[in-house]
């Protein structure tokens, strides 16, 4: 008769806080399984239960797949803000002389017009993505190697395709790698067997391996400007406020409207992220209201005392002190 199963060991402090604090991956996704999939093999090997990644791969894409844990699921929001960055093999139907073909690989560079695949996640409603840069690595026959780096959300078979169009000899996708996800490079990622051998070892107590898979959070937050609050409006923010100009301590650096933005307390921690209703260099013309959208609170809102009921329960013990 077989016994309880053996109980699954624990993970160092270190890890056990990383993770509490809020870590993620960069996972060198394989062919053939969804990127849903993976993000339910980390989870399972870590123990946890919720993973969620950043930036869907279908199954026949390999390469940078970002995965988060614990409070950087928060982030998923932020990571929409990162463009990324594909190598690909794009197979012509036809013969096209090179001239013709650097022509139209430079029409593609800016803003296009795309329709999703018949085989997405999303509705196929036509609309804009934009493709910083698309250059030609090597060409052998109808087989082009090329690199592209767009927006988030830019469907690379629907851009094959629209080149063959564009080109009049048609064209499909033949092979597709992500090589980079904003700031993050494809020479960061570590594989599944590799995350595998790292769990092993951190349960046996030693998790280095393991810990220099786990980045903190931190590192996504520094690529946005940061935001600075005063006291008030810090505490606004933890219990789902805006922020008001007058809240605003200092600025990393300048931002347009609609930039998203990292709100951080007077004390260093990141409350949260929001989104600008207006430009930062416009504030000083906002009168009142907020100039600041809060998106998503980081932190725990009991950390905070909303200071407005603390001078209410001031005002409330003065005027019985004096009846």
């Amino acid at each position: 008769m077989n016994g309880p199963p053996e109980p699954t060991p624990s993970f160092p402090p270190a890890i056990e806080e990383r993770i509490r604090a809020g870590a993620f991956l960069l996972v060198d996704k394989p062919r053939g399984p969804t990127s849903h999939q993976v993000a339910a093999w980390v989870r399972d090997l870590l123990g946890l239960e919720r993973a969620g990644h950043a930036g869907t791969l279908d199954p026949h894409v390999s390469g940078l797949l970002w995965i988060g844990v614990g409070p950087a699921l928060k982030l998923l929001p932020l990571l929409l803000d990162f463009p990324k960055r594909y190598v690909g093999v794009i197979a012509l139907h036809g013969r096209v002389p090179a001239a013709d073909l650097a022509a139209i690989l430079a029409e593609f560079q800016g803003p296009v017009f795309q329709t999703p695949p018949v085989r997405s996640a999303v509705r196929r409603e036509r609309r804009i993505r934009t493709i910083h840069r698309l250059t030609r690595l090597e060409q052998e026959g109808p087989l082009l190697l090329v690199d592209v780096t767009s927006e988030s959300g830019t469907y690379i078979r629907s851009l094959a395709v629209d080149l063959g169009d564009a080109l009049g000899v048609g064209a499909h996708l033949a092979e597709l790698r992500r090589i980079g996800t904003g700031p993050f490079k494809e020479e960061q990622s570590t594989t599944l067997h590799a995350l595998s051998d790292a769990v092993v070892t951190a349960r046996a107590g030693s998790p280095d391996a393991l810990l220099r898979m786990l980045h903190p959070i931190e590192e996504v937050r520094r690529e946005f400007p940061q935001v600075l609050l005063k006291p008030g409006a810090a505490a606004a923010v933890a219990h789902g406020a805006g922020v008001a100009r007058g809240g605003i301590r200092s600025m990393s650096r300048p931002f347009p409207a609609g930039a998203a933005v990292v709100l951080i307390a007077p004390d260093g921690a990141f409350l949260g992220f929001g989104e600008a209703r207006v430009a930062s260099e416009g504030f000083s013309k906002v009168p009142h209201g907020w100039v600041i959208e809060s998106r998503r609170v980081m932190v725990d809102p009991a950390r905070y005392e909303r200071l407005w009921d603390a001078e209410r329960r001031l005002r409330a013990t003065t005027t019985t002190a004096t009846r």
